[in-house]
């Protein structure tokens, strides 16, 4: 395996990366994505194209492909062996098997989102990422994270330097003032039928 500039890419490149996809394949996890995205769509309108930042096997794409049939969907993933399995969920787009640090820009989508990604990545590396968002969105940007008004890391899986928490969407628009906040919302992981992991999202457009 090829080395990459943080330690972030290398531990979801390497076996971590590789495991993590056993622990994320689920019926119930399908479900509760259906109910967490259709929130989210139905505030959006004419969504032609999309583009997930970190996309791991694809189960967001795969529900929207259903709620957007006609969408073509793209993805980005560091991960070789969640790629394989990913094909299956992408809709007439492409898959960028590469990190995202390392994503060239080629044309915008509709709509670009991030879930439970921008929290894994290097901090010192998010104000790149959210240059990456902006310009590869031609209408709406999605960020679906663990939420904390100021800068936090926290333990992930017993290790240090994996996890953190902030306010990545208020940063993004702070950074990006002409983006306007469309609705947020909250998931909870005590929902009694569609649990999350205590993500946050906010829907912005530009």
């Amino acid at each position: 395996m090829r080395n990459y500039k943080t330690q972030q890419e290398n531990f979801w490149a390497g076996e971590f990366g590789d495991e993590y996809i056993s622990r994320n394949m689920s019926p119930e996890l399908l479900a509760s994505n259906f109910a967490f995205f259709s929130k989210i769509i139905n505030c959006t309108s004419q969504i032609s194209s999309i583009l997930e930042f970190g996309a791991n096997i694809g189960l967001n794409l795969e529900v929207l492909k259903v709620l957007l049939p006609n969408a073509e969907s793209s993805a980005i993933e560091i991960n070789k062996k969640a790629t394989e399995i990913l094909k299956n969920n992408i809709n007439k787009g492409r898959i960028y098997q590469q990190s995202i640090l390392e994503f060239t820009v080629d044309y915008q989508r509709d709509f670009v989102f991030t879930k439970g990604v921008l929290i894994h990545l290097n901090p010192d590396e998010l104000d790149k990422v959210y240059q990456l968002l902006f310009d590869s969105s031609r209408k709406y940007i999605c960020i679906a994270e663990y939420y904390n008004p100021s800068p936090v890391s926290i333990q992930y899986r017993g290790q240090e330097g994996y996890l953190f928490k902030r306010d990545f969407a208020g940063e993004l628009m702070n950074k990006y003032p002409s983006l306007q906040l469309i609705n947020y919302g909250f998931a909870y992981h005590r929902d009694n039928n569609f649990h999350q992991d205590d993500i946050t999202w906010f829907l912005m457009s530009k």
